[in-house]
């Protein structure tokens, strides 16, 4: 009898005697997502249908369950999707989450995306069903090859370009950029003979401090001519004095003190042009 009062009284015990006091029948997902105001509820229903796609989406990897069983999971997990999308939607109208934004992307075990466009998607084994994988395969282009001929054919006068300035568009293009060219000449232009007039400056400055130079050295020159010029006239008048006092007599004729003078004169200046020349 004791034994008996023990296993009454035993965790498991009171806990089976606690779920029989509670209401044998379940709640069911309401059918609509709006009859639901609930934020809370409306997680829970979305959480059990994302529980069912993943057990669909697991059955429906073995391809030993036959066609039929097939295209019927697909069908569910179709139908499951739509209806987790409602519930989404209605979460963010509850001041739920935006599990729109959030959620990832579905996949199967292998990692590949459910093949299809718009809402109804093929999952696992649905893909290799007959008429699906044919639907989804892109064919293969063929390339034709044309003939020199076949392609002369659509060569006209446009192809060349005969008629493209009939509309008046070709010569505006034009327009704008001949002014935009001649624009950047003039600016060219402008920048060249600005460096041109730099370069004469420096040249003129470099050529006015040169002259000034020369200029002191012929003043020095001078100076030297005339003393040379000096000697000469007292060499000239002794010459002179001592040719009266001999009495000589010239058969040639001898130049004068001017000219003698001249010939110096034209001496020193050959030289020195020479002497600057080099």
């Amino acid at each position: 009898m004791a034994r008996n009062e023990e296993k009454a009284q035993s965790m498991l015990n009171r806990f089976l005697k606690l779920k029989d006091s509670e209401s044998k029948y379940e709640q069911r997902r309401p059918h609509l997502s709006s009859d639901c105001d609930s934020l809370v509820d409306a997680e829970k229903w979305r959480k059990q249908i994302i529980r069912e796609i993943s057990k669909g989406i697991t059955d429906i990897q073995n391809s030993s369950i036959g066609e039929y069983k097939i295209r019927d999971l697909n069908d569910q997990i179709n139908k499951l999707t739509r209806e987790k999308y409602h519930w989404e939607k209605r979460i963010l109208e509850l001041g739920g989450a935006n599990y729109r934004a959030i959620a990832p992307k579905i996949t199967d075990a292998n990692g590949k995306e459910p093949l299809g466009q718009g809402l109804y998607k093929y999952y696992g084994e649905a893909r290799n069903l007959p008429g699906v994988k044919e639907l989804f395969d892109k064919p293969e282009k063929l390339e034709i090859k044309r003939s020199k001929i076949e392609l002369l054919k659509f060569v006209d006068s446009d192809y060349y370009g005969y008629r493209d300035d009939e509309d008046g568009a070709l010569e505006q293009l034009e327009r704008e950029y001949e002014n935009y060219a001649i624009e950047k000449k003039v600016e060219e232009w402008k920048t060249e003979q600005k460096e041109k007039y730099q370069m004469k400056s420096t040249v003129r400055g470099a050529t006015r401090s040169s002259r000034i130079k020369n200029d002191s050295d012929n003043d020095r020159m001078d100076t030297t001519d005339e003393n040379n010029n000096n000697d000469i006239n007292e060499n000239n008048d002794l010459n002179t004095t001592t040719i009266t006092q001999n009495q000589f007599k010239s058969h040639v004729p001898l130049p004068t003190k001017e000219e003698l003078e001249q010939m110096i004169l034209e001496k020193k200046k050959e030289e020195l042009r020479k002497r600057y020349a080099q």
